[in-house]
This record gives structure tokens, sequence and C-alpha cells, in this order.
């Protein structure tokens, strides 16, 4: 049994040393900004508070932030763990526990934060298809916008030591695992783990984690957007605004979404998605192939494939790490020579 099952990622936390710059990136991805105590802030329609976090400094990544259902579970972990329950200084209040992971990524559990009402999303009309023909007299008409952003959906992180990293999230946390990835057999690389909440649909994962080499970091930060039509006019915008596009737009493999991603100014990687995986807790975690991560079931070829290499830290990245573990795995000295 876990500690306390958290109910959802809450927010990730950077610092930046230009929070105009930031700004501008962030309202032109979909968030909604406002600056409070010298930090900005961007906030999504789900009625939360915040989503994303800037503080001013050098650039880098602060803080995860995980959502407990309740105070009461933060005080069970608080004593678990031997920390204090502390006020969150931050828009919306609330409670926080503050932890330190294994790889010193600091991970901040929040509850009873003053939650807001939800706004209304774009119409995502029906579809007709040869099968079907539902919209009949009623013609698609689309402004150009930013997309939508709904709410934060998940995370990857890189660590040092996979399995060490999965027993500290999932023994706190409650985390499931979705998908699992080897780059052989009963060789992980890392895996995609989701909330659990019994019978409740959950995203197919929520927190990634990826055992790799060189420097740690987060690899990407995830936001869901209506539907697909206000991911291509995002994707659009972006686009005319001259912002960086790290790859998208196309349907992942493991999780199934739709996505399209971008680089903020200062090199942090953010995805746009919509049409997720859902799972409940009685759905086993599968084993998936290495090859399943980056490829395609349609769309825009992961950057390393198309011939383009952006600098990290990036999917592309991710990939090239992988596969220097690999050869270093398999890597054997010839018969009769020093290893």
């Amino acid at each position: 049994m876990s500690v306390i099952r958290i109910e959802d990622i809450a927010h990730v936390r950077y610092a930046a040393p230009d929070l105009v710059a930031m700004r501008g990136f962030l309202e032109d991805f979909g968030l909604a900004c406002f600056e409070a105590d010298g930090r900005l802030y961007g906030r999504a329609s789900d009625g939360r508070p915040f989503v994303h976090v800037t503080e001013p400094g050098a650039a880098r990544f602060l803080a995860l932030g995980l959502r407990a259902a309740s105070v009461d579970d933060l005080e069970r972990l608080a004593a678990h763990e031997g920390v204090a329950v502390s006020d969150l200084a931050d828009p919306g209040g609330g409670k926080v526990v503050r932890l330190t992971d294994p790889d010193g990524y600091l991970v901040e559990v929040i509850a009873g934060q003053a939650q807001g009402e939800t706004a209304p999303l774009p119409a995502d009309p029906p579809r007709n298809t040869a099968a079907a023909s539902p919209r009949f007299r009623a013609a698609i008409r689309l402004e150009p916008s930013p997309s939508h952003v709904r709410r934060i959906g998940h995370a990857v992180l890189k660590v040092r030591d996979f399995r060490t990293s999965e027993a500290w999230y999932k023994q706190r946390f409650g985390l499931l695992t979705s998908d699992e990835v080897e780059a052989a057999k009963d060789v992980p690389l890392g895996a995609f783990m989701r909330c659990d909440r019994g019978d409740q649909p959950a995203d197919h994962h929520t927190l990634f984690l990826a055992q790799l080499p060189g420097e740690l970091g987060i690899l990407h930060a995830a936001f869901e957007v209506a539907n697909l039509d206000d991911l291509m006019l995002g994707h659009d915008h972006l686009k005319a605004r001259g912002r960086k596009a790290a790859w998208g737009v196309g349907r992942h493999i493991m999780g199934s979404q739709v996505f399209d991603y971008w680089k903020d100014p200062f090199g942090n990687e953010l995805e746009h998605w919509t049409d997720g995986d859902l799972f409940t807790s009685a759905d086993p975690p599968q084993k998936m192939p290495m090859s399943a991560l980056l490829a395609v079931q349609w769309g825009a070829p992961n950057p390393l494939f198309a011939g383009r290499m952006p600098p990290p830290p990036t999917l592309v990245s991710f990939f090239t790490a992988l596969m220097l573990r690999i050869k270093r795995l398999f890597r054997r000295p010839a018969q009769g020579t020093p290893a």
C-alpha cells in the first residue's frame, strides 16, 4: 500500500531570466498569464489557480507539483516523511508538503487550493465520415487563435536509476504502470505511470520516468487542449508567431494521444495533446519495446528520423541517449581480450 494516492499532476515550476519573454510564449501556447509576488503564473481553463510557474533566475527546472485528494492526505504523507505541512504561498492558497526525490527533484504535493470556475471550451462539432454523417446543413468555420489549454496532463523526468525512482514514487503516491519501456527483454529504460483512481478513468500517464545518461532534468511537460481542431489551430498560431517547433503533429503509440511539441525561449519543451488513452486500476501493466517510444501511428516523424537534431533537452536527445545506453549494455569484449 502506498502512503497516499495522488489525484493528478498539479503544476510545473521553472526559473527563467526574462519573465516577459516567457509570458509571450505561454500566451501564444494558450495559457492565461498573470504575475504575483514577482512570479509569472500560467493558468488553464479548468478553474485551478495555475498550472505553470516561472520564477526569476537562471533558466532551469525547479519543481514538479502533484495534487493530493485532501489535506488529511498531506498530513499522513508529512508524518511518514518526517516533514511539515506548510502553507502554499501561491495564488489559490492551500497546503503543501515538499519532498526531494532520489535524483534531487523537488516534489510539491498540494491540497486545499481554491477552485475557480471552469471556462467553456470551443465546440467540438459532429464529424462526417464515410460511415455516418451527423453534421447536416451546418458548416464548420474556425477562427484563428491559440489552443485552448484545459489542464496540465503529465511530465517526463530523466532519472539516474529507474527502479529506485519508480519505487520512490509508487510507494508514496500510488502510481500504477501503464507501459514499461524496454531496450531489450528485462532491460527497463523507464515507464509511463498513471494515477490510481480505482474504477474511475485516469490518463495513460501522469509521470514518465526515463533512465538516461547525462545531466538530469525535465524532458517535457504536457497540456491537454480542447480537441483536434483546437490543437491544429494552436499549431498554426505558434508557427505564425515564429515559435520553435520541436516535434509534431502526430499520434503516439503509447498513450495514443495526438501530440504537438514546442520549445519555450529557454529551451524547455511543452506539449499540446488531445485524445489520449484512459485506464482504470483494473488495467494491467504492459511491456513495450523502445522502438514504440518515438514511433508514430501517423504524422510527423521524430526529428531524429527526419534528419534534424534539435539541441537538448528534447525527445531527440532522449532517443539518442537511449541508443547510447543500449550500445553499452550489449557491447561485449571479444573473447580473449581484456574487458
